[in-house]
């Protein structure tokens, strides 16, 4: 686990930055507060993808895709949502390929699934006044991104 205390340009940079080379099939689970930096996070990776449209919390509609980018962009937030709503959503779907192409999946309130991927970065925002502190943890094969996401 690695912390980083970030302001908010150097966030979005590195959202900007990891948009430019994360893999197909990454997911991004993105834990925080209200205001913590976790949409604008991921529309600073969706920038790093190429993606022309604008990116907003999908707080209402749940899942907003993006697939015009280098490598689709799948959004999707769970705020208001039980892990049973969740699961009726089949969010695996997104990050096993099935029946949608691989993408960059971004997790808003990622406690609300009912299982974790087996393999993922978790990010925790945490807003300290003018910056935000990241922590940056992964599980399964997602622990070999660790080094480029410190080091993009």
């Amino acid at each position: 686990m690695t912390s980083l205390n970030l302001s908010l340009a150097e966030l979005q940079a590195l959202g900007r930055q990891w948009g430019t080379w994360l893999p197909p099939g990454t997911v991004l689970l993105l834990a925080g507060d209200l205001g913590a930096g976790k949409t604008t996070f991921v529309q600073a990776l969706g920038e790093g993808l190429g993606i022309t449209d604008v990116i907003q919390s999908p707080t209402f509609t749940l899942i907003q895709e993006y697939p015009e980018g280098r490598v689709p962009l799948y959004h999707l937030d769970l705020y208001r949502l039980t892990p049973a709503e969740v699961a009726e959503l089949a969010p695996e779907r997104y990050w096993l390929g099935e029946e949608i192409d691989l993408g960059i999946v971004a997790i808003e309130w990622p406690d609300r699934l009912p299982a974790l991927p087996s393999d993922y970065l978790r990010l925790q925002l945490q807003r300290q006044q003018d910056r935000t502190r990241l922590t940056l943890e992964a599980g399964g094969a997602a622990t070999s991104l660790l080094p480029k996401c410190l080091n993009p």
